[in-house]
């Protein structure tokens, strides 16, 4: 079975669509060949991040609607070889229904070997669209309560919907400010509290930030890309030892 991995998160902020274009980034340069799918419906921004808005003609509402192919919205993204994109419309409205998107995957996984789905934050019906395809999951959270416990529901969301391969990712993690802010007693309590899988702790790099932000190639040896290719390496089945500085 193709790997598709829904990427969420319960709460905006945490850097979820970086991680997404991070991870499928060094899934690309491992020699896979990647899909990156924007569900954000309104708020779409990974083709900004990727530097291909110049290029957009169609998104997945075209494809639906039957005023292009499926082939027509995946766009390859430039300086990253293996890896492309399928944007999300630029109006709200224009949502798609989860039955609709799973077909649309089912159409093109294939011709990928990894399908990385960017859903919307929280748990609304971008979610489910997000989510359906989907038979693994990564969830996003940052040291904040609130983000930990937006996790710990999309986690239940997502087990509820039948993906019971869910991971963890820590994102934007400083020590030193997780320690003087005393919030929670050591990382494993995050853990225990989302009761998901650690798969990856990826630290606060605003270069990393600034790059992607700006549709530019970001640096593949800054602190946060490299914590991402080992995510993307977990995911491949390699071992990786987790390491927090």
């Amino acid at each position: 079975m193709k790997d598709i991995i829904v990427i969420a998160s319960g709460k905006g902020g945490t850097g979820k669509s970086t991680m997404a274009v991070g991870i499928g980034t060094a899934l690309a340069l491992s020699g896979c060949k990647v899909l990156l799918i924007d569900c954000d419906s309104g708020m779409r921004g990974l083709d900004i991040m990727l530097g291909i808005t110049q290029n957009l003609v169609f998104d997945i509402a075209d494809a639906v609607s039957g005023s292009c192919t499926v082939e027509n919205t995946v766009y390859p993204c430039p300086g990253k070889k293996g890896l492309f994109l399928m944007p999300a419309p630029l109006n709200a409205y224009d949502e798609i229904a989860p039955q609709v998107l799973g077909q649309l995957v089912a159409g093109v996984a294939d011709i990928f070997d990894y399908v990385l789905i960017d859903s919307p934050a929280g748990v609304g019906s971008g979610f489910d669209a997000a989510a359906f395809p989907a038979n693994k999951g990564l969830v996003v959270v940052n040291t904040e309560p609130t983000s930990i416990r937006g996790g710990q529901n999309v986690a239940g969301k997502l087990r509820s919907l039948g993906i019971d391969d869910v991971r963890l990712i820590i994102n934007r993690f400083n020590k030193r400010t997780f320690q003087k802010m005393g919030l929670y007693q050591d990382l494993d309590e995050i853990i225990d509290i989302t009761a998901l899988q650690l798969i990856g702790i990826v630290p606060e790099d605003y270069s990393l930030a600034a790059a992607i932000q700006s549709g530019k190639n970001s640096d593949d040896s800054c602190p946060a890309m490299r914590c991402m290719t080992k995510i993307a390496h977990r995911l491949q089945g390699y071992i990786e030892p987790l390491s927090i500085k």
